[in-house]
């Protein structure tokens, strides 16, 4: 084999694979600790005496607020420092104070808990993002991300379906207790034996500010960057995209397995495995389908990069408002398990509408300068999680209590059907993003 070779030349190390390994699994604990709450809800509601808005000004806006705005400050520190380090050390925060939840005397000492959990997790995401980019050629990025974003719907997962399973047999706090150990564990596990890739090191651009590293990073104002992105029409309107999807997709991913419960009749521990199980399942074949297919296109026309996102949301808007307007009622046995009917519909929404996710990840890491990755990602993660984390879950908190005159036990039904309005605006966002996005990379 020639040191020319092609296939050499974007050839994987077994470190980069296995690295990239860790950093899914960190992901994975990141938010099964940040969603565990999804499934807690009505037992630390009934325990502490709160409203449905306090629940979700606990699951969101206590959450968000502070893990949105941290996240810039120590993407600007992990753009100058070694991330694989960064990363395992606020992973082991993040599982202490999740472990503290479990320990909580009440609704406020809880909160702070949640709050310490935001702040180890604000260090985490875009860091990990821009060691993914770093690891992978420009040409496999979205797979390589796809299976980083298969994290969310493994935390899915183990935080609804054995989050559940606990919490139904030892009660809350033990939940919390026991998803703080395969964090620390993973902290130690990526700091000894993950990779540090070096930035840039896949960029087929000149060697200039595109491809510095660290010093470049260090003596870079962040208004410099800040200014920078405010002027890329694609990363705006992709970063709008991200709000709108995320404000809708927080929402239902907090009050599902309580919707569940309420308008279903589905106990604590199934509304967790139906939630855990099959939408998990069905939101990680996604998320890799949407990977390898936006991988795929867009080697004939990158406009695909956000085309497939474009078209996931297009599939899974019609069928999220479906699955929450069609009554109760009809239901299947599986397993011993009954599943209402209408869960068909969320797996056809579960499988398309992460399909966005990996491929934006992508293409921003396209159009982003290597040493700007982890503070870019930072800034567009500040509005998803801020308006989406943030305000999700509260919104629909507030209107599930408004509504409650007029539709008692249902009304959480309906607003979860109302929070799918934002897809709307989302999809529109994406569409307006993909002319930009393909003339800002061929500038390169």
């Amino acid at each position: 084999m020639t040191p020319h070779d092609p296939a050499a030349s974007t050839r994987v190390s077994a470190r980069g694979h296995w690295t990239l390994l860790l950093l899914l699994l960190v992901y994975t604990m990141s938010f099964t600790d940040r969603q565990i709450i999804g499934i807690l809800l009505q037992p630390i509601k009934q325990e502490f005496a709160v409203s449905d808005t306090a629940m979700g000004l606990l699951s969101g806006l206590a959450f968000a607020l502070f893990y949105s705005v941290l996240g810039v400050p120590l993407a600007r520190y992990a753009d100058r420092a070694n991330r694989r380090n960064f990363i395992a050390w606020c992973c082991g925060a993040w599982s202490v104070m999740t472990g503290l939840c479990g320990m909580a005397t009440g609704y406020w000492s809880l909160a702070l808990a949640r709050v310490g959990v935001a702040v180890g997790e604000a260090g985490g995401t875009p860091p990990s993002l821009s060691m993914v980019a770093d690891h992978y050629p420009p040409a496999q990025r979205g797979r390589a991300m796809s299976v980083y974003m298969v994290g969310p719907q493994l935390g899915i997962i183990f935080g609804l379906g054995l989050g559940g399973w606990i919490a139904q047999h030892h009660g809350w706090r033990s939940a919390f207790l026991w998803m703080s150990v395969p964090g620390l564990a993973l902290a130690l596990l990526l700091r000894f034996t993950g990779t540090e890739p070096a930035r840039g090191g896949w960029e087929t651009r000149r060697v200039d500010s595109t491809t510095a590293g660290p010093a470049a990073a260090e003596a870079e104002p962040f208004a410099v960057i800040a200014r920078d992105l405010w002027r890329s029409t694609a990363f705006t309107r992709v970063t709008w995209a991200g709000l709108m999807l995320g404000l809708a997709g927080y929402g239902i991913g907090i009050w599902t397995p309580s919707f569940l419960v309420r308008s279903h009749g589905m106990s604590l521990q199934s509304a967790g495995l139906v939630m855990g199980l099959l939408g998990g399942l069905a939101a990680v074949a996604g998320s890799l389908i949407g990977g390898w297919l936006s991988d795929r296109l867009a080697l004939r026309d990158a406009r695909w990069r956000l085309g497939v996102p474009v078209l996931g949301v297009a599939i899974a808007l019609p069928a999220g408002l479906l699955f929450y307007c069609l009554p109760a009622g009809a239901s299947w046995t599986l397993g011993g398990l009954v599943v209402p009917q209408s869960i068909t519909a969320y797996l056809v929404f579960g499988i398309t509408t992460v399909w966005w996710m990996a491929p934006v990840y992508a293409a921003l890491s396209d159009i982003v300068p290597a040493h700007r990755r982890a503070t870019a990602m930072a800034v567009f993660n500040l509005g998803l999680t801020m308006i989406g984390g943030g305000l999700g879950p509260l919104s629909v908190g507030l209107i599930s209590d408004l509504l409650v005159p007029a539709f008692g036990q249902e009304a959480l039904r309906w607003a979860l059907a109302a929070s799918m309005s934002t897809y709307a605006v989302g999809l529109i966002a994406l569409l307006a993003a993909v002319g930009p996005y393909a003339k800002q990379k061929a500038a390169g």
